[in-house]
């Protein structure tokens, strides 16, 4: 009998949870447009109200400063965007990290085209921010910061409360992307200063194609997607109304779960890395060192390429994602592994394991098992190359670099 498949990959997307499947099945057929005035339409507004204010509570905001959208990266866009465009009588300066996930960095350089000026920061080799250079880049200019609370790729957490304190004091707003920390940190938005804030429903047990951004009361946005009047007047198009309730039931039910689930996908975590540093020679953990999300483990091993591993994990039946990307028969390498300062052979061969809900210690234990003969059959010699390349962004990142 065929062992079933290892899904390590929770960060690229979680399965349908319990708690989204059933707000899926109630509100699929009997939700109207909730902008109609008769009895069906004021009870998808009633479905789409409670929605808000379930995710209002667990983010530690009002109701009425969530904004509905169709993704996180829509939402990251709006944030960014909607905000820039508002505050540019103000200034052009904006602040980010070359770590940040595409959605965001690929969002400022269609504003760098627009003529805004984009400064990425560095980052230190476990992929943190220095709260000391984060202050020196703040400008009078600088209207808005935009930082990962934690990296998709390696799992690194910024100090967002101390960052956030920093620019709200020069009056520049915070944005945050908690798409990939909204199942694991606390996204108390008071506690963390920002102004605004994603998340993602696929990352948190949710649907796909659905998201929510945070915007405080009184932060200005301007709209990306205009026509009628529809969240707050900030998106337009009618809403998802039973694909929203069930984002706001996997939310409320991984925040819920937060603490256990925390301890536990993390000892998965744990365990999977002691295991692999054990068996298998000169194996690297991107930003060990650094404090990082619980589920994500960002490895590499000498010799081998990611791709060729994640190909051989695949035939073998656990999913996984690489720290690279094939590309037109070329290896395009991370931008955030490249961040970090690693050795070359780190960057080519980095794959990103991802726990989650339905991970187990024996499925930990059976990747562990067949780990090393994989890794002894791809290992080459060091010296492999290979055609290889960083990840563009939209010409944002080789313009700057």
């Amino acid at each position: 009998m065929t062992a079933p498949r290892i899904y390590a990959d929770h960060a690229a997307t979680t399965p349908l949870g319990p708690e989204a499947a059933a707000a899926l099945h109630a509100h699929a057929g009997t939700s109207f447009n909730p902008s109609s005035l008769h009895a069906e339409g004021r009870a998808a507004r009633a479905v789409l109200d409670a929605a808000r204010e379930t995710v209002g509570r667990v983010l530690g905001a009002r109701g009425r400063e969530i904004v509905f959208t169709s993704s996180g990266t829509e939402a990251d866009n709006l944030a960014i965007a909607g905000a820039a465009r508002a505050m540019r009588g103000r200034g052009r300066h904006i602040v980010s990290a070359r770590t940040e996930h595409h959605a965001v960095l690929n969002a400022l350089a269609r504003l760098r085209e627009d003529d805004f000026e984009i400064e990425l920061l560095e980052v230190d080799s476990g992929g943190r921010l220095d709260s000391g250079a984060f202050a020196r880049a703040l400008r009078p200019d600088t209207i808005l910061a935009s930082l990962m609370l934690g990296n998709n790729e390696i799992g690194t957490i910024h100090p967002i409360a101390e960052l956030a304190r920093l620019a709200r004091a020069r009056g520049v707003a915070v944005h945050v992307d908690a798409v990939q920390a909204a199942p694991y940190l606390d996204l108390n938005v008071r506690n963390l200063g920002v102004d605004l804030m994603t998340v993602s429903a696929h990352k948190f047990g949710g649907p796909k194609g659905v998201g929510a951004l945070y915007a405080r009361e009184g932060t200005a946005l301007a709209p990306l997607i205009v026509g009628g009047s529809q969240e707050h007047g900030l998106r337009a198009g009618t809403q998802n109304v039973a694909g929203i309730a069930a984002l706001a039931a996997a939310l409320d039910a991984a925040a819920a779960a937060r603490e256990t689930e925390t301890a536990r996908v993390g000892a998965l975590r744990d365990r999977f890395e002691r295991g692999v540093l054990g068996s298998i020679p000169e194996g690297a953990i991107n930003a060990a060192s650094a404090p990082r999300l619980p589920h994500i483990s960002s490895l590499a091993a000498r010799g081998v390429a990611g791709t060729e591993l994640l190909a051989r994990l695949d035939l073998e039946g656990v999913a996984v994602s690489a720290g690279s990307a094939c590309t037109s028969g070329a290896v395009t390498l991370s931008h955030v592994v490249a961040a970090l300062g690693v050795p070359a052979w780190v960057e080519r061969g980095t794959i990103r394991y991802s726990f989650g809900r339905q991970s187990s210690e024996q499925e930990v234990d059976r990747l562990l098992a067949m780990l090393p003969g994989i890794v002894g059959f791809l290992r080459v010699d060091e010296a492999f190359v290979g055609t290889t390349h960083r990840a563009p962004v939209t010409g944002l990142l080789e313009d700057m670099s």
